[in-house]
Formats: C-alpha cells, structure tokens, sequence
C-alpha cells in the first residue's frame, strides 16, 4: 500500500495513555496530607483569632469616643453652671454684697471649664478619626459614635470552665500546629522506608505508510517499581531529627498560648471585678459631692458663705463625675477583653469552625 507522511490527515497518528502512583504502604503520603490539612486549618483559626482582634478594638475604640463625648458634654454642663454664678458674682457687686475677687474667681473657673470642653472635643474628634481609620470610612468624617454607653455589663458567672480557653482560636490554631508537626514526624519517618511505584500504560500507533502495523492491537503493560532511598539516608535522617526539633517547638510554643490565654482571662477578670466596685463606689461619691455642691451655692446665695467654697466642690464635683464616665467605659473595655481572652461569650458552646473546615468535617 501507498501513503503520504504528512498534514493532511494520511500520516503517523498516535496515542498514549500513562499512570504511575505510589503504593502508601508505610503512610508517607497521607500523613504528608495531614500535615498539610492541619496547617491549613492552623491559618484559618489565626484568621478568626485576627477578626475577634480587630471586632474587639473596634469595640474599644468606640467606647472611647463615646466616653470622651460624655466627658465633653459634662464639661459644657459645668460651663453653663459656672456663667450662671459668674452673672451671680457681677450681680453681687452691683448691688454691694459682692466683691471683684469673687467675680475673678467664677471668671477663672469659667476659663478652666472651657478649656476642658476644648480638652474632650479634641480627644473625642482623635477616638473617631481611629475608628473610621480601622473600618475604612476614613476621612469620611460622617462617623457618628454617639453620646450614650450601654449599662454595666451582667456580673461575670463563678465557676467559669477553663475548657472554654479550648474554643480560642489562636489556642486551636497551636493546637493544629502540633499535630502537623506530629504528622510531619511521621512523614519524615516513612520516608527512609522503600518506595514502591506502580506504572501502567497503554500506547497505539497506526499509519497509511506503516502497512505492516496491526493498528487493533495496542501495546499495554503493566509494572512495579521498588525504589530504596540509599544514598539519601544520611540526608533523610536530619529530615527526621528536624521535624522532632519542630514538633517540640510546636509543643513549646502551645503551651505558651496556653498560658498566655490563662494569664489574659485573669487580667480581664481582675480589672472587671476592680472597675466594677470603684463604678459603684464612685456612684456614691457624686451623690455627695452634688448634695456639696448645692449647699455651698445656697449658702452663697444667703450671704453665709464665699465663692472660693463654691468653686472647690464644683471643681470636685467636676472631677468625680469624670472619673465616674471613665470607670463605666472601663468596665466595657474589660468585658470586652474577657470576651476576646475566652474566645467568646460565657456560653458553654464550642466556637464555630471556620467554613472551609466545617465542610470538611462529616
């Protein structure tokens, strides 16, 4: 028979079809996929660990703007007291009661309170620009944080399990770091143990030149190959002292996070419980600083009393409903720290696996 060897459709036409997979007697390859899985997760978890973070600075960053708002509108509340006593001193004087060193005096306490109010706005304007910095909306300056903080946070439970430190992420994350060191020991193990390969193929070829060829019987085979690694067994056994280095280190530094986690619970406890009984200590000090105030007004109204009184409990006042604004926000920055140290409320359900891990689980 004739034939062209060409383009055109009439020359060598051929196929192949080859496998080669390796036979896990000694389970290298699936303790390399667990290796691989875990540290997969390891990362997720980090990833969850990261957001818990920045929801709880934002948290903390939006308290604090509103406790300065707060401490500004106490400021402008103290403002508008001391001009009605300034308008008081002045009205004093006209009428021969009064003296100019009183009026200097409400004058100057007058000066002091704006001043605070300038103190707060601008402490308040720098907690918003870093708030709309970590969402994004900066320099927008729409930010709204408002002037209002939710009541004291519900008393923490007693008897709080310390398995809850379990659901941490950044706890979980260490966790799976050590069992993808223990999986990669294991690897490293099963790799100084021979290799066997298993190959098979199949091939055809036919063409119009090559009459001779019997196109309707392919070539197939089939075969196994026994690779022992020799020369590399020095090399193979570092691997092995290696990946023991690394699963203590991953061992190490587990129980680091673990003890970093215990160790952030009771700091978070111990400043909760502290702004807790100062709050309402607190309390009980405006109350009677208010009651001060109003009786050293009422005294100076009736002659009995002197201005420079009036201006130390209004100072004092002042002073004790400021702290009183801080130990509330306080309490909030607290209970958000313990939040984010027990990786959750104090509910006793486990966290949620990130999605690409819960769908791997049955």
């Amino acid at each position: 028979g004739g034939g062209k060897f060409g383009g055109d459709g009439s020359g060598l036409n051929g196929w192949l079809v080859s496998l080669s997979w390796e036979l896990d007697l000694w389970g290298r390859v699936r303790a390399q996929q667990a290796t691989s899985r875990s540290q997969f997760e390891a990362s997720e978890f980090d990833l969850v660990f990261a957001r818990q973070s920045i929801a709880a600075l934002v948290v903390k960053s939006w308290v604090l703007a509103v406790t300065a708002a707060q401490q500004k509108a106490q400021a402008e509340a103290m403002v508008a007291s001391s001009e009605r006593l300034v308008v008081l001193t002045r009205e004093r004087v006209r009428v021969g009661s009064g003296n100019e060193l009183d009026v200097a005096v409400a004058a100057a306490a007058l000066g002091g309170y704006r001043d605070a109010v300038q103190q707060f706005e601008l402490a308040r304007q720098q907690a918003v620009r870093a708030l709309e910095t970590m969402l994004g909306r900066y320099p927008a300056t729409q930010l709204q944080a408002g002037t209002t903080l939710p009541g004291s946070p519900a008393p923490v439970p007693a008897g709080l399990p310390s398995e809850l430190l379990e659901r941490r992420p950044d706890v979980v994350a260490a966790q799976r770091r050590v069992d993808a060191a223990f999986y990669n020991v294991e690897q490293a193990k099963a790799a100084r143990l021979p290799r066997i390969s298993l190959t098979a193929g199949v091939n055809s070829i036919s063409s119009e030149t090559f009459f001779l060829k019997n196109s309707g019987n392919p070539v197939w085979g089939a075969g196994a190959t026994l690779l022992a690694p020799i020369y590399l067994g020095g090399a193979l056994q570092a691997q092995v002292q290696i990946a023991d280095a690394t699963q203590r280190l991953a061992l190490a530094d587990y129980g680091r996070v673990g003890a970093k986690a215990f160790a952030e619970v009771e700091e978070a406890l111990s400043g909760g419980f502290t702004a807790d009984a100062r709050a309402a200590l607190q309390a009980t000090v405006v109350a009677e600083r208010e009651r001060a105030v109003r009786l050293a007004q009422e005294r100076y109204r009736v002659g009995s009393g002197d201005l420079r009184a009036v201006s130390q409990e209004e100072l004092a006042l002042f002073s004790a409903r400021t702290t009183l604004i801080q130990l509330r926000a306080e309490q909030l920055v607290q209970r958000a720290n313990l939040y984010l140290a027990l990786g959750g409320d104090f509910g006793a359900t486990p966290m949620p696996s990130p999605p690409a891990v819960a769908q791997r689980q049955p």
